[in-house]
């Protein structure tokens, strides 16, 4: 009996420590929350990115290669859709309208890309409009070289800054030990370009011998949360860690953030990556979970709709513990974490659409609204 009692408290102490608890910040489950979650477009595999547009309709991108229109209830296959390099987690992956898009019609679209001379793929980046379900005047405005066969961290979200500047990430691509630290070579950073994909004169790597001058910030290891702050207007990003490590960052010109020279992580099978979680010149994030969380999608909560408690707030999904997170802060600080929509899926990415309403993606399942209650 004494042993059957041990073993069930040791699972559930297993299971709060998997659920992305720390020891200096834990995360609550609240009894009650201020929305219900309503499916709003279903039967959706993998809904990796999603857009709306100002007649109402939002564009989803399934992660096969579908891109998606869903008004009135009517989904519709977008025709003319580049062709993506389906390997692991790369397909057709983030999708962002044009802030002025009412008047120049512009859709952003990243995709894993075959496009070069090495066999394998990399992330690229196209603009598009869409014309009667279909697109046109696709233009490929950056294309991460050299391609790969290896099928792991393609980042790629996307998120357009105040200034009307485009910042899309690229992970590693799996190849930590050349990638992410160097200035000369595509993966492992955040990336800004103007609209028309031309580089912005006063990116931090302009003049730079060799550099890949649409390069931004460096050291990142797989970025698929990307997300403005409502007041600073600064890019924030989420990024996966190794086994535990999951970062967020506030992204500045030109800064390290490290990895993996510096990492909360480790290697999957239990050994060391190193020996260091900071350096000089380094980065350190402003948050980070041990264990992983596996982040992917973040938005922060700009309306009233969910009370004043939630104003402010960003909020991420956990792929691998299928929630929603809230994280409230004070300035660029996390004072408090909450699991929300517990065991729903693998949330794979989140948007606060034009209504002020936050949706929610979920593998195997849809788009579902959170309604605000009251």
């Amino acid at each position: 009996m004494k042993k059957s009692i041990i073993l069930s408290y040791l699972i559930v102490v297993a299971f709060n420590f998997s659920c992305g608890q720390e020891s200096e910040n834990q995360v609550d489950m609240p009894e009650n929350v201020p929305f219900s979650a309503e499916l709003l477009i279903d039967e959706l595999q993998i809904p990796w990115g999603m857009t709306f547009l100002p007649d109402g309709a939002i564009l989803v991108t399934e992660i096969s290669g579908e891109l998606i229109h869903f008004k009135n209830g009517e989904k519709t296959k977008i025709g003319n859709v580049p062709e993506v390099y389906k390997r692991g987690q790369g397909g057709l992956l983030d999708v962002v309208a044009h802030p002025d898009y009412v008047n120049n019609g512009w859709i952003y679209i990243t995709y894993s890309s075959s496009e070069g001379d090495e066999k394998g793929g990399n992330t690229a980046l196209i603009r598009a409009k869409l014309e009667d379900k279909t697109l046109t005047n696709n233009q490929l405005l950056y294309k991460a070289s050299p391609n790969t066969t290896k099928g792991q961290h393609f980042g790629s979200r996307m998120v357009f800054d105040n200034e009307g500047y485009l910042y899309f990430t690229v992970g590693d691509r799996g190849n930590r030990d050349e990638n992410p630290q160097d200035i000369t070579r595509d993966g492992g950073k955040v990336y800004r370009i103007n609209d028309d994909g031309s580089i912005p004169d006063d990116n931090p790597f302009v003049g730079t011998d060799g550099a890949k001058t649409a390069v931004f910030s460096y050291g990142h290891r797989n970025p698929q949360g990307l997300a403005k702050h409502p007041e600073t207007g600064v890019i924030w990003d989420n990024e996966h860690g190794p086994r535990g490590g999951d970062e967020i960052n506030v992204v500045k010109k030109g800064a390290n953030y490290g990895w993996p020279v510096i990492t909360y992580g480790i290697n999957y099978s239990g050994t060391p990556i190193t020996d260091k979680t900071e350096m000089e010149g380094m980065e350190q994030p402003i948050h980070y979970w041990v264990p992983s969380i596996a982040p992917s999608g973040m938005a922060f909560v700009t309306s009233d709709n969910y009370g004043a408690e939630w104003k402010g707030s960003v909020l991420i999904g956990s792929l691998a513990f299928q929630y929603l997170e809230r994280l409230e802060l004070e300035g660029n600080t996390v004072v408090k974490r909450e699991k929300l929509m517990g065991d729903l899926g693998r949330v794979r990415n989140i948007v606060e659409g034009p209504d002020g309403l936050i949706y929610v993606a979920v593998e195997g399942k849809g788009i579902y609204k959170l309604a605000p209650k009251g």
